[in-house]
C-alpha cells in the first residue's frame, strides 16, 4: 500500500502522515478506526483463558484508601469470578492474539508498521469504575475499544523521575493531573494511540468494557547491552584478551592509568562494532517468542515429500499463534530469514513472503530449498497445519 494512501485506521491519515506527525510524539484519537466493529472474544471467554494453566492473567482490584490497589495473578477459578463485587475491578490477560485467531487476524491493519516491532494484544475487560489506575508504559499503544465504553484522561509526558506506587507491579502514579480537552469517552471501533512515557487512566462506563491493548516490543537499553554482550560471548574466542604489548615500567604498580583504560575501552568497543554480528543479534532478539513454551516441536521428523503433496493438494500452512518472521536482506538474492529467535540462510524472495504475511502455499515451492525449510519450520513448532492450529 502506498505509504500515502489514507487510512480509515488513522483517521484518514496515511500511514507516512501518521507516522510523520503522532508516533513516538504524541496520541491520536481515532473515532471509527474500526467500522462496525463488533468483539471477536466475549467477557466470558476471556475470563475462560484466564483460568487456564500458561496465560498470563492479572486481577486488579481498588479497595478504596487505605489499601487502593491489589493485584493478583491467574490462573484463576469460577470462586474468584463469582466473589467479585460489581464495580471497580479490571481483568487483564496477555497475549490473546497468541490463542485466539480472530484476535490475531487484527495485527494485519497494523502492517503499515514493521511486524517485527509488533509485541502482543493484550485484552482487559472492567465493570463499572474498573481501571488500573493512572499509569505510564514505556512503549507504544494503540487502545482500540471492543465492546462497551471507557473514559481515557490523558496527563501529558511523564518525566523519568515521576514517583510510583511502590509495592505493586503496575506502574501507576502517585501524582496525575489530567490535561484540558485530553478526556474523551471511546466506544467500539474508537481506538487512541499513546506514544511512550504518555501518562494515562481508563475507566470502564458500562458493565460489557472490554479494550483491546496493541502493544509494541521496545528494548530497553539496558536488555539490548545484556542480550547482545551474551550473544558475543558465546561467539568470542577465549583467546581475545585484554592485552598489553606495549607496556611501560611502572612508576606506581598499584595505578591503573588511562593508557590501560584505552586499551580496554578499545577492546570493548572493537569488539562490539560489528555490524554484521549486530544485524545477527537483532533480527533474533526482535523475533524471540513471548513465551518460549508456546512452540511445540513435531514428535516425528517431517517427511518433504509428504509436505510437497499437501501443498500441492490445495493445503495452506498456518504461521503458529505467537510466532514471529522478520528478514535481512543480503548478497546475491540471499537473505537471513530470522525465525522465533532463529536464523537461516534462504533466497530472499522466500524470506520476504515468509516474513512478510503471505500464504504459505504451493506458491513457495518455486524457490529454491522451500520445501525442506518448510519441513523444518513445521518440525520446530514455526508452522503448523491447519488442523493442528484448531487443536491448539
Amino acid at each position: 500500500m502506498p505509504a500515502n494512501t489514507p487510512l480509515p485506521l488513522l483517521g484518514g491519515m496515511s500511514a507516512a502522515q501518521f507516522l510523520a506527525e503522532h508516533w513516538q510524539k504524541k496520541p491520536l484519537l481515532i473515532r471509527g478506526a474500526f467500522a462496525d466493529f463488533e468483539s471477536p472474544l466475549s467477557p466470558d471467554e476471556l475470563a475462560g483463558l484466564a483460568c487456564e494453566d500458561g496465560i498470563e492473567a492479572r486481577l486488579v482490584e481498588e479497595h478504596g484508601a487505605e489499601k487502593p490497589w491489589q493485584v493478583s495473578h491467574g490462573p484463576f477459578d469460577e470462586a474468584t469470578f463469582a466473589r467479585l463485587p460489581e464495580r471497580d475491578w479490571t481483568l487483564l490477560v496477555q497475549a490473546v492474539d497468541h490463542y485466539v485467531p480472530d484476535v490475531s487476524a487484527l495485527l494485519e491493519a497494523f502492517d503499515f508498521l514493521p511486524r517485527w516491532r509488533l509485541d502482543d494484544i493484550m485484552v482487559s475487560y472492567a465493570p463499572p469504575g474498573g481501571s488500573v489506575g493512572p499509569h505510564v508504559d514505556q512503549y507504544d499503544v494503540f487502545l482500540l475499544q471492543a465492546s462497551g465504553a471507557r473514559q481515557w484522561q490523558l496527563g501529558g509526558k511523564v518525566p523519568d523521575d515521576a514517583t510510583i506506587v511502590q509495592g505493586i507491579d503496575l506502574r501507576i502514579l502517585e501524582h496525575f493531573e489530567i490535561e484540558s480537552d485530553q478526556d474523551w469517552l471511546l466506544e467500539p471501533g474508537d481506538m487512541l494511540y499513546l506514544p511512550p512515557g504518555w501518562a494515562h487512566h481508563g475507566i470502564s462506563r458500562s458493565d460489557d468494557c472490554m479494550t483491546f491493548s496493541v502493544g509494541f516490543r521496545a528494548l530497553s537499553a539496558d536488555e539490548s547491552i545484556t542480550s547482545y554482550a551474551d550473544y558475543l560471548g558465546e561467539l568470542l574466542p577465549d583467546s581475545q584478551r585484554y592485552a598489553d604489548p606495549d607496556l611501560t615500567p611502572a612508576l606506581h604498580p598499584g595505578e591503573i592509568d588511562d593508557v590501560s583504560l584505552e586499551r580496554m575501552r578499545a577492546l570493548i568497543l572493537n569488539t562490539l562494532d560489528n555490524p554484521e554480528q549486530l544485524a545477527q543479534w537483532f533480527g533474533r532478539a526482535m523475533t524471540q517468542p513471548k513465551y518460549l513454551d508456546q512452540l511445540v516441536p513435531q514428535n516425528v521428523p517431517t517427511d518433504v515429500g509428504s509436505l510437497v503433496a499437501e501443498l500441492q493438494a490445495g493445503v495452506t500452512l498456518e504461521r503458529t499463534l505467537g510466532s514471529r518472521f522478520a528478514y535481512r536482506d543480503g548478497t546475491d538474492h540471499v537473505a537471513t530469514l530470522f525465525v522465533d529467535g532463529d536464523a537461516m540462510d534462504c533466497p530472499l524472495s522466500l524470506a520476504r513472503a515468509l516474513a512478510d504475511n503471505a500464504p504459505v502455499d504451493a506458491n513457495l515451492l518455486t524457490h529454491d530449498g522451500a520445501a525442506e525449510l518448510l519441513a523444518h519450520l513445521l518440525d520446530r513448532g514455526s508452522l503448523s497445519w491447519p488442523d493442528d492450529e484448531e487443536e491448539a
